[in-house]
């Protein structure tokens, strides 16, 4: 990162930050921790952002009173750190969707088809503790559903998982995405993951997961089919 500042007299430059932060605000667009807004950056400004990342998190570490200078081990962390986030674990909120092919139902197929366990990985929006677990997906396509790859499920999962999530948001997004790309007559998506808030921090019980569902179409209004998902998933645990 430059530590290079302006000639004496003239303004600091804007912040990357503040520059797409006013493009989302003068759309009204939200940008919580948990949304995407790779359509409000401008070509390079990720690496712009970086660098400003690792500047504030520099800052962290001072105040955390870690001699950054002298500590060997500390001495690149802040530009680790603003590179994990912005092109890892964060990744999902700075990148554009993966691209997902999708093929017609040209056989018509109308029965149950799961996919998982998915691994996904997050953090939590509330202390940025790691989030891990799995993801199942059931599906009743039609004929006019769109079918894709077996690896996008995997690829799109990752997509809104690597973002500051919360469980209960995290999986509702996933199944809206599917609904979208899929267009199936029902959905269900179960996921199950480890908060390593509560395991590591806190209470520091590290037993407890966090289950939850969400139900569409056919899946919300049919009890055999949303037994018989349920029944087979628990079967792949």
């Amino acid at each position: 990162m430059s530590d290079s500042k302006p000639p004496s007299g003239l303004p600091e430059p804007t912040p990357v930050s503040a520059k797409i932060r006013a493009r989302l605000k003068s759309s009204n667009k939200r940008f919580f921790a948990n949304d995407n807004i790779a359509a409000f950056l401008e070509p390079g400004e990720l690496e712009g952002l970086l660098d400003e990342v690792e500047g504030k998190f520099r800052s962290v570490l001072d105040s955390l009173v870690i001699d950054t200078e002298s500590d060997h081990n500390t001495q690149d962390t802040a530009r680790r750190v603003a590179k994990m986030y912005l092109t890892e674990v964060f990744r999902g909120r700075y990148a554009e969707a993966p691209p997902v092919t999708e093929f017609p139902n040209a056989a018509a197929l109308n029965e149950l088809m799961i996919v998982g366990p998915i691994t996904v990985r997050s953090a939590c929006s509330h202390h940025f503790c790691p989030i891990m677990g799995r993801l199942w997906v059931g599906l009743m396509p039609n004929e006019h559903s769109n079918l894709i790859g077996l690896s996008k499920y995997s690829r799109l999962a990752e997509w809104v998982m690597s973002r500051p999530q919360i469980q209960e948001e995290a999986i509702t997004q996933m199944a809206e995405l599917l609904m979208e790309k899929v267009r199936p007559d029902g959905l269900a998506v179960v996921m199950e993951a480890d908060h390593f808030c509560m395991h590591w921090r806190g209470v520091k019980d590290s037993e407890t997961k966090m289950t939850n569902s969400v139900m569409r179409g056919s899946f919300l209004k049919d009890h055999t089919l949303r037994s018989e998902f349920l029944s087979l998933i628990k079967s792949s645990k």
